[in-house]
């Protein structure tokens, strides 16, 4: 039959086949991803990433028939090879779209089959939703789930953004680097994404700025410190709510992530809108100190400065680090006092267990388990992390010991779920 047709026809006919082909072989993950239950991600998160690719391929195979049913028809030798072409070359986007899209998840579920990864993305899958349920009040919490990549920092595909071929993503996924495995710093990277997924939902950043301009309008000599805060307000709410979950756990997993050259310390750039390393480190520690009193954030602000001297600096970055340094106090109130509309009159800092994360408690807390290790289970895991970040930072667990205690509670919260 193929070989009776125009040879235009038959090429599109043989390659629309062939295409179909293809997409047909697609399965489902629940039938190609090998995994053991525990290292499994949720079931309503599994359920949305099917339902979202069987559409695609089911749309995309009613299109491809709709073309074959045309080159088959005698309209199709009324048309020209050109606009066939460009009919078939749409359906092969979408169909390359819908691997992009089968990539973007094989690869988070194909880590849950590594041993002992698997297990710890489980377990950091319970620690996300955790860092997210804060403000469940407020918004409707979307499914979440973690993977590994190479790479210095930590990033986040938010639900309800786009997707190739623009379908909207059912999921929140997160990528954390390999390198912060299995160490406290974990924690840090990873709730500073949640605090992306959680500022879009309940609309901080634009909120935020419209008050940051208020200020900006009369800020005088101030208004370059007000810039910089409004241009990296994103990343700065990611951080806060980081440091409000796990007080100084978040300060010090931020340390590390921001141990660069002197160069990358202090380069300042107006379309980059995450603040200059050096500053967020000084942001990081000046919010952990409102929060949470003690002296402890003065002496890893020291620390820091001791690390990155300013005195070498050209004059005019250290003029723009001395007004942001003024006006930081100002803006970090803003912050805390902020009333977005989703929050139905509250301040931000009425959405976090404050009291719950200071630090005398979380070291009285952390005594109880040295005597009583059974508690430890009792502990949701955000609250573990806080605990054993503060452990670190007063020098009363090692290294090695913070490792396996870490390892064990994501083994526990991956079978609980």
């Amino acid at each position: 039959m193929l070989n009776r047709r125009p040879y235009p026809l038959a090429f599109l006919l043989s390659e629309s086949y062939a295409l179909l082909s293809r997409m047909e072989q697609m399965k489902p993950f629940e039938l190609t991803m090998p995994m053991v239950k525990g290292a499994s991600v949720s079931t309503e998160a599994l359920k949305l990433i099917g339902q979202l690719l069987l559409h695609g391929k089911t749309e995309l195979g009613r299109g491809i028939n709709r073309f074959i049913n045309l080159l088959r028809s005698r309209k199709a030798e009324e048309q020209s090879a050109e606009n066939l072409q460009g009919e078939f070359t749409v359906l092969k986007l979408r169909y390359n779209q819908i691997l992009d899209q089968l990539d973007i998840f094989a690869d988070v579920l194909s880590q849950r089959s590594e041993h002992e990864v698997g297990i710890w993305l489980s377990g950091l899958d319970a620690l996300a939703e955790n860092g997210l349920e804060v403000g469940r009040k407020y918004y409707e919490m979307p499914s979440l789930m973690v993977y590994l990549d190479r790479g210095h920092g930590a990033a986040i595909r938010r639900a309800r953004t786009r997707l190739p071929g623009g379908d909207e993503n059912p999921i929140a996924v997160i990528q954390i680097p390999r390198e912060r495995m299995v160490g406290n710093g974990i924690a840090s990277s990873l709730i500073h994404e949640v605090g992306h997924q959680a500022a879009a939902l309940l609309d901080l950043v634009t909120s935020l700025r419209h008050d940051i301009n208020m200020v900006k309008q009369d800020a005088g000599d101030a208004q370059d410190a007000w810039l910089c805060f409004d241009l990296w307000i994103s990343e700065i709410i990611a951080d806060f709510w980081a440091v409000a979950q796990l007080g100084v756990s978040a300060t010090l997993g931020l340390m590390s992530v921001v141990t660069l050259p002197d160069y990358f310390q202090f380069r300042m750039s107006m379309t980059d809108p995450h603040p200059v390393p050096y500053i967020r480190v000084q942001l990081s520690c000046r919010m952990g100190a409102r929060l949470f009193p003690d002296s402890q954030w003065d002496r890893l602000w020291k620390l820091w400065e001791t690390f990155y001297p300013t005195n070498k600096l050209p004059q005019e970055k250290r003029i723009i680090l001395q007004k942001l340094d003024d006006e930081m106090d100002r803006f970090i109130d803003l912050v805390l006092t902020h009333m977005p509309e989703a929050l139905k009159g509250k301040q931000l800092i009425d959405v976090f267990e404050i009291q719950q994360r200071q630090p005398q408690i979380l070291r009285e807390t952390f005594q109880q388990w040295k005597k009583t290790p059974a508690l430890i289970s009792q502990t949701e895991p955000l609250l573990v992390f806080a605990i054993l970040g503060q452990a670190k930072a007063d020098h009363s667990i090692t290294t090695k010991e913070e490792s396996q205690l870490i390892k064990h509670q994501l083994n526990r919260w991956a079978m609980n779920r």
